[in-house]
């Protein structure tokens, strides 16, 4: 058996799982498959593991989970109210035999798994490491996405094909792993010569990055700043790190790490946001984030300032305005049913759920074609805001916070300026104006926590929705901003009393469980042991979030 360089990285791995490849290999060998190829070309191997980064054609991928996730932290709701199928909107868990919520476990573990690994083996063995690094990268991102999205998962057992039940590991092992892998990752990328070719490297990097392998390295940074981020609240934490890996990262809009989309006309290859797919019929803005935009948020800096983005993002109702649902109170909690907000795709009436006959009242993320950001330059810019702020460095801070919401404006009409009503387009003078505005402080004495995390709530909205769970996960929803003894959330009201699931026992949600039809059907005693057996095991507080 060839040990390739990925294989000598892996942790923890145990001399079990190398013969159990070896024995895979012989079976392979022994009962070929006469109707597929043994072995694939690298170059055909990528298109699938990037679209599964989104969304790929059988549904599965982060927009998938981010239509329930996107509930835990109000970026929309559902039109109806109080039944078990939308438990999301009272940080319920998923109940049952259903798999609701667990597609980034698939994505993870079969969509990626073992055709990220052989791609990684095959690049190696041709020598091309152009593919061996941007085949770390991405599981180096799915890895982190996985962990904080789950909590403990399995990791080191985990492509074992010998097992036919797996052992849960401990999160911080696979933020190890995250770091390692990118390294190696950026390693690889670095390489020239072999089987290196930009050209070669686009064939199978189409409709992300083009084959750019410094941009992948960027990418890779990216990764390893959130890796870093996200363990804020731990005395470990280290803001020089994140600092130092933001500056390496995607500092301009023209780096932004985007899933391009053929859009041919069949659902298999558009936007899996977009109304060809379907996908979100019933689910419409929520109301704290419209009213962030609204200037009806209570942060004194918000109040009163109209953001020109919300023509961009948002939908209106009827009467012209812009109204955003409640957590668990559906269309039912707008009394007048003329300022219930239409469908994300312009679906006529409130209570529309298809598609708009054409594509005419189409906005932002929410089109066939349009590209889907999965990290930007925005973010980026508001983790060295936040990184700096907590180190007490404020001119780094308020530098890092203004580039990142100019960025996003930037962004927004750069690339998402399709379908928004001529008069409501932002111009420069526009633009300036809410630069100028409370809600973007210039001082670095007056900039606070609560800026620098509802400024990045704001640039995250629709396309990154795990990320911003993170962030309020990791802020436990409604902790307190010292400078202002406001929430760092301002204005972000949790669902209580009979709007919170009765599984919580009063507690927020922090992680989802595993996906049942693997997990439940055939690892339930490792779920025992790890807890996830209980009904309230969504309340259990995820590692990266506790101090």
């Amino acid at each position: 058996m060839k040990h390739t360089f990925f294989k000598k990285l892996l942790i923890g791995m145990t001399l079990t799982s190398v013969i159990a490849v070896s024995c895979s290999k012989k079976i392979d060998e022994a009962y070929l498959n006469p109707n597929a190829d043994v072995k694939v070309p690298p170059e055909q191997l990528l298109p699938g593991l990037l679209a599964t980064m989104v969304g790929n054609g059988a549904g599965h991928g982060t927009a998938n989970d981010a239509r329930f996730a996107g509930r835990y932290i109000q970026n929309w709701h559902s039109i109806n109210a109080g039944s078990a199928a939308d438990a999301y909107d009272m940080m319920g868990g998923t109940t049952g035999a259903s798999d609701n919520a667990a597609s980034v476990w698939r994505t993870h573990y079969y969509d990626h798994g073992q055709n990220l690994l052989r791609m990684i083996d095959w690049a190696t063995e041709e020598k091309k490491w152009d593919y061996v690094g941007v085949g770390q990268a991405i599981f180096a991102w799915s890895w982190l996405t996985l962990v904080d999205y789950h909590g403990e998962v399995i990791l080191k057992e985990a492509f074992n094909t010998s097992l036919i039940t797996f052992k849960y590991d401990e999160p911080q092992e696979v933020y190890t792993y995250v770091r390692q892998l990118c390294h190696a990752a950026l390693a690889n990328l670095n390489k020239t010569g072999d089987g290196v070719s930009q050209a070669n490297l686009a064939k199978g990097d189409q409709y992300f990055y083009g084959g750019d392998v410094n941009k992948w390295k960027k990418f890779v940074y990216g990764v390893l700043a959130r890796s870093f981020n996200h363990l804020s609240n731990k005395a470990s934490y280290n803001a020089d790190s994140v600092i130092a890996y933001a500056n390496l990262s995607i500092t301009s809009n023209a780096d932004n790490a985007t899933l391009k989309y053929a859009n041919t006309g069949i659902s298999a290859n558009a936007n899996f946001f977009g109304p060809l797919r379907g996908h979100l019929g019933t689910l419409r803005q929520g109301a704290f984030y419209v009213n962030l935009l609204n200037g009806t948020n209570p942060h004194p800096s918000f109040a009163g300032v109209v953001d020109p983005r919300r023509w961009y993002l948002f939908r209106t109702n009827p009467n012209g305005t812009f109204v955003g649902l409640e957590p668990n109170r559906g269309n039912a909690g707008i009394s007048n049913v003329n300022d219930r907000p239409e469908n994300f795709w312009g679906g006529g009436s409130a209570i529309t759920t298809g598609t708009a006959a054409n594509e005419s009242t189409n906005r932002f993320i929410f089109r066939n074609g349009v590209e889907f950001p999965v990290m930007t330059a925005s973010e980026i810019q508001f983790m060295k805001a936040e990184a700096a702020f907590k180190k007490n460095d404020r001119v780094t801070a308020l530098a890092a916070f203004r580039l990142g919401v100019s960025l996003h404006f930037d962004m927004l009409t750069e690339k998402y300026n399709t379908n928004v009503p001529a008069a409501n387009q932002i111009t420069p003078a526009m633009k300036a104006a809410y630069m100028a505005s409370t809600a973007v402080p210039a001082d670095p004495l007056t900039l606070t926590l609560s800026h620098i995390m509802l400024q990045k709530y704001i640039a995250l909205w629709g396309y990154n929705t795990m990320e911003s769970w993170v962030d309020m996960r990791r802020y436990h929803y409604t902790d307190i901003d010292p400078a202002t003894t406001l929430q760092v959330y301002t204005g972000f009201t949790p669902p209580s009393g009979v709007n919170m699931w009765v599984d919580n026992a009063g507690k927020f949600v922090y992680r989802v469980r595993p996906r049942y039809n693997s997990e439940y059907v055939w690892n339930f005693n490792e779920l025992v042991r790890i807890g996830a057996d209980k009904l309230d095991y969504h309340t259990k507080e995820t590692w990266f979030s506790q101090k």
